[in-house]
């Protein structure tokens, strides 16, 4: 049983895309904004009852560089916050990335403030308002990929995300982090005079990482306006391979539904896969691509160590794995209403 899947919106017509998202009961919003926020905590304090009275579920993060957040509810819940936000001082041009799902994809509200809404660690102040690259929109970006002209093209995000799709000819960096992007920028070799692409999910990441190569001397740099998930919505998700991770309940969602073939393998048997578990053992609880005979062998853990560790979740082989859900829908309701349950 697969839940909460996402909605590819190719060009259709508004007729078309009407009767693709009224056949969902719910939307997932994704949504950034780089602008000064002099009180965080009091935005967090705001955000969080707001989120509260509309039922929404999700993760908010807020700092004095502006906010971050994926939210899940109800159509006229998403709307409210959407108009809320917009409403606040600086924020009316907050650009919403907007899926539709069968179900809300987390078990939780967190609302928190962090040091950066998306952290790079960079050694200077990074700001993507005044000094990032260009912003190509989907169709922009598929011409320059059709035009046959030379570029690189980044994939500017961790290595398992891209482990399980990415666009055709994309240099995918071996890294777990976003903030070890400067570190593998480094050590790449790109030529400065190279026209470069960069995309990720959202769009967020490559705001601070078309920032970073402009300072570096990078100057032809260009990122993909709104990321995977606004060009599967504009452009079908033309020349993109394999699906894309994210990190709600879902895991992996659909991009080209003209090329859904998974382009990973799963980690126990070997076969064709693009389908991510947590570890059941609660000790390790690690991320991994799993097929369902994979999970049935091993019984949802990753090796055989932890098939046999004492703290292993309960496996049932007819409930327990379910594609692209985490690893807490393993329980029931009384178990996913605990703090522990809803942990980043």
């Amino acid at each position: 049983m697969i839940t909460g899947r996402f909605t590819v919106l190719s060009k259709c017509t508004i007729n078309e895309v009407q009767n693709k998202f009224m056949s969902h009961p719910f939307r997932v919003i994704l949504f950034y904004n780089f602008s000064l926020i002099e009180n965080p905590q009091a935005w967090v304090d705001g955000d969080r009852g707001l989120c509260r009275r509309l039922g929404l579920k999700g993760r908010v993060y807020i700092s004095g560089e502006g906010i971050n957040g994926t939210l899940a509810g109800g159509v006229d819940e998403i709307e409210a916050y959407k108009k809320e936000l917009r409403s606040r001082d600086g924020f009316g041009d907050t650009e919403f990335k907007e899926d539709a799902c069968d179900t809300v994809p987390f078990a939780r509200l967190i609302i928190k403030i962090r040091p950066e809404i998306v952290s790079l660690r960079a050694d200077e102040p990074l700001d993507p308002n005044t000094e990032g690259g260009a912003r190509l929109s989907p169709a922009e970006w598929r011409r320059v990929m059709e035009s046959g002209k030379e570029y690189v093209m980044i994939d500017v995000r961790n290595n398992y995300e891209s482990r399980i799709g990415h666009f055709d000819g994309a240099l995918t960096p071996d890294v777990e982090n976003f903030y070890d992007f400067p570190k593998w920028l480094d050590s790449a070799g790109i030529p400065k005079e190279k026209k470069v692409l960069m995309y990720c999910t959202g769009g967020i990441r490559c705001e601070k990482f078309s920032v970073l190569m402009k300072k570096k001397g990078y100057g032809d740099v260009n990122q993909l306006h709104g990321g995977i998930l606004n060009y599967a919505r504009e452009e079908g998700g033309q020349h993109f391979r394999g699906k894309c991770f994210v990190f709600d309940d879902r895991l992996v969602v659909p991009v080209n539904p003209e090329d859904e073939e998974p382009i990973s393998h799963c980690d126990i048997t070997g076969q064709p896969c693009d389908m991510y578990i947590n570890c059941a053992n609660m000790e390790c609880n690690r991320l991994f691509v799993c097929s369902e005979e994979g999970a049935r062998q091993m019984e949802g853990c990753c090796s055989d160590a932890c098939r046999q560790n004492p703290r292993k979740r309960p496996f049932d082989p007819e409930k327990a794995y379910a594609p692209f859900r985490r690893w807490y829908h393993y329980f029931d309701a009384s178990f996913k209403s605990r703090p522990e349950a809803g942990r980043d």
